[in-house]
């Protein structure tokens, strides 16, 4: 475990033994040399030295702030492009305030202060920007927490050296402050203003049970509450107000107030990091005995907006009374860097307005963080060297700054392309969480002290760079290093593995050094070199009897030969099998690149004579297997032994060798012996997806985020197939039974037997339309031509079985209309798409995501295949409907949703009814 895990750790048992009652109040005194309890608040304060640890520098401050104790120091960190971060504890999805503070003190640097930027995880929190030595700025934000922990990170400065005096995080209660974009957006609090008070002094804990810092509206700092309205008086009462409300202001907060005597209340203020959207909070408190006859009326004449400027606030009668709380939300509005606004008495009204307090925050997007599955692969390395700097830093491991040993793609979220650890002391078996981290293109593990075996790395399939040398690596090569389609350089040197090359890593592009293995040996070619020729007589005899024998030979093989066609790389065959080694040395699969041939009475072996069934498909029964190394495997047996089912073998073979995608389930070898032929893929632990939407004995229920993460899982394999391989390749045969579960129900397609090169299929038209009644395309059907659109067309298909758990062909559940295509056509141009919504779903889904779902459904089976849309499309749709599942559909400049947007622009072009009225449902501020 790292130090910085220790210091987590002994972090959170100092928690409890320090805070009291407050438990859960975490003070931290940047700088500070020992623990205390401030005598103002009552609050216990700790220092940062068990939380930071060694990093940066504690700086005596002095009383530059009074006699305030965390104010007397603070911590200076190096400029130095590192990020430097303090981890919290927080319980995911609670609400906390997060707090960090800047006092400098006095320059030493003649006059340059600091400018550098402050990090909530990933997300840039705010540029600190000191202006005055003696000022404490406050940045404060209100979040949502993601996780378990948070970080707060200082970082890139461009003056001085970054520093922090304080670091607190308060939480709050069941719903405050919650919004309806928290899963996308944090709160920065830009003003907490408190009216009418007594004095500058700020009111904070103990009189806000939640700590905030309510400021003074007397306090005397720039463009701070100017332009005050002329007859504008201070009030206060020493009476109870009933404060029950959502944010639960503090009382003696609301004990004081200004009122526009005059007929008018008028402020300016200027907003930090505005114009932004923003959430405010108004609060009202009738705190004046008004007479029988005494009315006080008045609306917000500035800034104006419709919603709100046209509401009157009369207070007493909004709170159900006086002194009671009466507080309006404005969620999400428009606002300026400087912020005007004005209250005015209505004309019936013999009291001008009134208010007690405000509260304004800035809506900051959540950025997102590095890959999670990447994030776990580093940390299970941390875990493996003791006491080392590079496993203290902190932080995100790419934003703002990456960590020195990683390097990250620019992608969203971030991923981890690089990896350099050469001699760093790292010790154990290579983490095989390592196997998670698809964009890795170089890892550098070379000079540690790694034992045990090279464990599977297969689905790194951008590795181009792998170095493992110098280490105490045992066991064999794995076969799965000669089939990463981009590697161009292995270094295994000096270690202790043992075993045959396997013939994949001797090819000419790749740069493999492995000297240094003694028991690691080359694939002899052929073993009956040597035997021959062991005298000249007997050279002479062999020499006549090869003759002869060489000249029957060639008789034999004309007649069973493979013969290319005059065009492309098919090849026509008689209906003897293809033996083993014509397939791996004669054919184009060799050609292709990456199979390994694997022998029948390995497989046997491993199926236990193929003693568990668990499928059939098109191409014949499946067996579950398990490989000498623990790997578990589905061995599919060609059932058809004609020549076109033989065809459809080299077919799977060809293809499945050369593409390599996530969402594509892969080949692992072949075989082809004693007449039997077989595909060896990846066992898939969850089965289908046919499975799980039609089998009334499968207990597992999907719901229907879990739905969308399978059709976007399934479209992104079929985008890779359509566009990311040349020539492009058509499946032919999308259905839900062909759309395979991992063991973290992830989806990948299989199935390859149909599939068809599209460049080959643009000249040829196949006398026979092949494929599943209820998923093949009619146009396809009608004329034999096929492109990519017709597994557009299913996958529509699969869709609207997503959407209705119905099977895609069906008398007795569409009566006339037979198909799930008419059935769904016909209730969702009527605007009901209730209707064709599986019963197991109703009542957990947001409808406006099936919605999104079931329009680009229809689209995908249009008759006509030009009206259809591509696969990049579809994920666009899907992802767009998981967004609004999962509420995090953000808003476009009109105040709308995309997803509304979308769906009024969709119904319109393509349903036959009238575009609904969406300019309720559109995201506008409601007061309350």
């Amino acid at each position: 475990m790292s130090s910085v895990s220790h210091l987590f750790l002994a972090f959170l048992c100092l928690i409890p033994s320090i805070f009291g009652q407050v438990t859960e109040f975490i003070s931290i005194d940047c700088g500070g040399t020992g623990n205390y309890t401030d005598r103002r608040t009552g609050l216990a304060w700790i220092s940062d030295a068990g939380v930071i640890g060694e990093k940066g520098i504690s700086v005596r401050v002095g009383d530059v702030y009074g006699n305030a104790p965390q104010y007397q120091t603070r911590r200076d960190f190096p400029t130095d492009g590192k990020k430097y971060c303090y981890t919290l504890p927080t319980e995911e999805r609670r609400r906390y305030i997060v707090r960090a503070t800047f006092l400098y003190g006095t320059s030493m640097t003649g006059g340059t202060y600091p400018k550098f930027q402050l990090y909530l995880d990933a997300t840039k929190w705010s540029t600190v920007t000191v202006m005055e030595a003696s000022r404490v700025y406050v940045k404060e934000m209100i979040i949502r927490a993601p996780s378990h922990s948070i970080d707060v990170c200082l970082c890139c400065a461009t003056t001085g050296s970054p520093f922090i005096s304080t670091l607190e995080m308060r939480p709050l209660n069941l719903s405050m402050y919650a919004t309806d974009y928290e899963d996308d957006f944090y709160l920065k609090v830009a003003e907490r203003v408190n009216f009418g008070a007594p004095s500058q002094e700020a009111i904070r804990y103990p009189d806000d049970p939640y700590d905030r810092i309510w400021e003074s509206d007397l306090e005397r700092r720039p463009n701070f509450l100017v332009g005050v309205a002329t007859g504008t008086e201070r009030i206060n009462t020493t009476r109870n107000i009933d404060v029950n409300t959502r944010e639960y202001p503090p009382v003696k907060v609301m004990q004081t107030a200004v009122v526009g005597t005059k007929g008018s209340l008028t402020y300016r203020l200027n907003l930090e990091d505005f114009p932004a959207n923003a959430r405010a909070y108004a609060y009202f408190a009738e705190i004046e005995d008004l007479g029988v006859n005494e009315t006080r009326k008045f609306k917000m004449e500035q800034p104006y907006m419709p919603d709100y400027s046209n509401a009157v606030v009369n207070i007493a009668e909004n709170a159900n009374g006086s002194y009671t709380l009466y507080e309006p939300s404005y969620m999400n509005v428009s606002l300026d860097f400087v912020l005007s606004f004005s209250f005015v008495k209505t004309r019936d009204s013999t009291r001008g307005p009134l208010l007690n307090a405000m509260e304004i925050s800035r809506y900051v997007e959540i950025a997102a963080k590095t890959d999670e599955q990447d994030v776990r692969s580093l940390n299970a390395l941390r875990s493996m060297s003791m006491q080392s700097p590079w496993t203290e830093e902190a932080g995100d491991p790419c934003i703002p700054t990456n960590w020195e040993w990683v390097t990250c793609s620019s992608t969203a979220p971030p991923r981890i392309t690089k990896i350099l650890l050469s001699g760093k002391k790292v010790t154990g078996e290579i983490p095989r969480e390592l196997n998670n981290m698809e964009a890795l293109t170089e890892l550098w593990l070379d000079g540690n002290s790694l034992n045990w075996t090279i464990p599977d790395m297969s689905n790194l399939v951008n590795l181009k760079i792998l170095h493992l040398e110098n280490n105490q690596l045992t066991g064999s090569l794995p076969p799965f290093l000669g089939s990463l389609p981009y590697l161009q350089e292995l270094h295994i040197q000096n270690n202790s593995l043992s075993g045959e090359i396997p013939p994949s890593l001797l090819r000419g592009n790749l740069t493999f050094s492995y000297e240094g293995n003694p028991h690691l040996r080359r694939v002899k070619r052929t073993r009956n070199k040597l035997v021959l020729g062991t005298s000249i007589g007997v050279l002479a005899v062999l020499f006549v009897l090869s003759i002869s024998s060489i000249l029957l030979l060639c008789r034999s093989r004309s007649k069973t030969s493979l013969q290319r066609k005059e065009k492309g790389n098919s090849w026509r065959m008689n209906t003897k099998p293809l033996n083993a080694h014509s397939i791996a040395r004669g054919g184009s699969i060799m050609e292709e690149g990456v199979a390994y041939y694997i022998p029948l009475p390995d497989i046997e072996e491993a199926t236990n004579g193929f003693s568990r069934k668990i499928g059939k498909g098109s191409f014949g029964p499946v067996y579950y297997g398990k490989m000498k190394d623990g790997k578990e495997v589905a061995v599919k047996i060609m059932a058809d032994s004609s020549s076109h089912g033989t065809k459809q073998f080299i077919t799977e073979v060809a293809l499945l060798s050369r593409i390599h995608h996530r969402n594509l389930v892969p080949l692992i070898g072949y075989c082809e012996e004693e007449h039997q032929r077989m595909l060896v893929y990846e066992y898939m632990h969850n089965g289908t997806l046919r499975d799980h939407i039609h089998d009334p004995d499968n207990q597992k229920h999907l719901d229907w985020l879990a739905r969308l993460r399978i059709a976007e899982d399934a479209a992104k394999g079929l985008e890779y197939l359509h566009t990311g391989c040349n020539p492009s390749i058509i499946h032919r045969d999308v259905k839900t039974s062909n759309i395979l579960l991992d063991i973290n129900m992830r989806a990948k397609v299989s199935d390859f037997g149909l599939s068809r090169q599209a460049e080959e299929d643009l000249t040829h038209i196949s006398s026979v339309a092949r494929g599943t009644v209820g998923y093949l395309d009619p146009e396809y059907y009608a004329n034999q031509q096929l492109t990519e659109k017709s597994d557009v067309y299913s996958f529509g298909v699969v869709l609207l079985e997503l959407i209705s758990g119905r099977k895609p062909v069906s008398t007795e559940e569409y009566g006339s209309d037979w198909s799930i295509v008419h059935w769904a056509r016909s209730l969702i141009r009527k605007g009901d798409v209730i209707s064709i919504i599986d019963p197991t779903l109703v009542g957990s889904v947001k409808v406006e995501s099936v919605w999104r779902i079931a329009e680009v459904a229809i689209q995908c089976v249009e008759q006509h295949s030009f009206s259809r849309p591509r696969m990049q499309e579809i994920i666009l749709a899907i992802q767009d409907a998981i967004k609004i599942e999962k509420g995090t559909d953000k808003l476009d400049s009109s105040g709308s949703s995309k997803a509304q947007s979308s769906r009024k622009t969709l119904l319109t072009s393509f349903l036959d009814i009238q575009s609904p009225d969406l300019s309720n449902g559109s995201l506008v501020p409601s007061a309350r």
